[in-house]
């Protein structure tokens, strides 16, 4: 292949006959999807360079020789539309960016939340540095994070990085951990929690672990402070990355997230294990008190080992310290 500054070509080699043409296209030309290609192909921006008037198909067979060119369009404006919003950005360079969620950020417009996301955000910020994500420039998100859970995300910039970062996540080769505070004391202090999680059969909108049909989810967590009987912290590495998956599989073991209005209920008696105040603050907590705290993957570019860390937000930490405050010990 060779490139210049508006054009694509790719000639077909022996190794490569029989390969249908997206599929050839995309492994020659990397910094492409193969929806993207298959998208260029059915608008009629490839070309088979010895017959350019003939329409080409992304399922054709692809044979010695042939060559083809491409002129792909600039990537089509943004939408939703760019806005001035701050971002706590650890990293960025010109094919990603690690930031700092807030909690109460949405991170991707959705029916009733078109504006005030991270991806409006991230379009305001990144500017003319998103070279386009099948053909929109636009940010790449490769993994997402609930709406009321703040934490790291890594998203990138263009096609090639998007690709190269999903499929570590697609292997499980990403390092995530989470902070937790949750209702109770984990017995045993640290284990692996294994079930299927899929929808709930009776609410829609609620992710279940007891279910029948779903997909395989493993969560890792190990205790990192008691506070007396009634509430830990706790630390969750996910080996697969499920909706609302920590969320579910607490709730599941006996100790929901303080704070989570889906699956975070905590019964009397052991909201009764807590002291006063500390029972109070844990009541008060206006969401699921969960931080994506740390996050490790290889640079999509340079395959170097890139990890970030960032504490707890100022609410979780002050909750923290109102449970350590007043812990109730277990024979009081």
């Amino acid at each position: 292949m060779s490139e210049d500054a508006q054009t694509l070509r790719a000639a077909v080699s022996p190794e490569d006959a029989g390969q249908r043409l997206d599929r050839f296209l995309a492994n020659t030309w990397s910094a492409f999807s193969r929806a993207r290609v298959s998208a260029l192909i059915q608008a009629g921006d490839v070309i088979d360079e010895a017959e350019p008037d003939r329409r080409l198909s992304p399922s054709d067979k692809v044979r010695e020789g042939q060559a083809f060119a491409a002129t792909p369009p600039p990537p089509a404006p943004a939408t939703p539309a760019g806005e001035a919003i701050p971002l706590d950005i650890l990293f960025e360079d010109d094919d990603l960016i690690v930031v700092d969620k807030p909690a109460g950020m949405t991170v991707h417009p959705a029916p009733g939340q078109m504006t005030g996301t991270l991806v409006n955000a991230l379009i305001a910020h990144c500017g003319a540095s998103l070279s386009g994500i099948g053909g929109v420039a636009r940010p790449g998100i490769v993994h997402r994070i609930d709406k009321e859970t703040s934490g790291l995300l890594v998203v990138a910039k263009h096609d090639q990085a998007h690709r190269a970062l999903a499929s570590q996540f697609e292997a499980h080769d990403v390092e995530r951990a989470y902070l937790a505070l949750i209702w109770g004391t984990p017995a045993p202090a640290s284990g692996r929690i294994e079930t299927l999680i899929g929808r709930d059969p009776r609410d829609r909108k609620r992710m279940s672990a007891e279910v029948t049909n779903g997909k395989r989810a493993v969560t890792h967590y190990r205790t990192t402070a008691a506070f007396g009987v009634g509430a830990a912290e706790i630390e969750c590495r996910l080996e697969t990355g499920r909706t609302h998956q920590i969320r579910v599989h607490m709730a599941h073991s006996g100790w929901p997230l303080i704070g989570d209005p889906v699956y975070g209920r905590a019964s009397k008696a052991r909201r009764q294990r807590l002291g006063d105040a500390a029972r109070a603050a844990a009541l008060a907590f206006p969401r699921q008190a969960l931080h994506a705290a740390s996050l490790g993957f290889r640079h999509p570019r340079s395959n170097d080992g890139l990890r970030f860390e960032r504490p707890p937000p100022a609410d979780m930490q002050e909750l923290r310290a109102a449970l350590e405050t007043d812990a109730v010990a277990p024979h009081s």
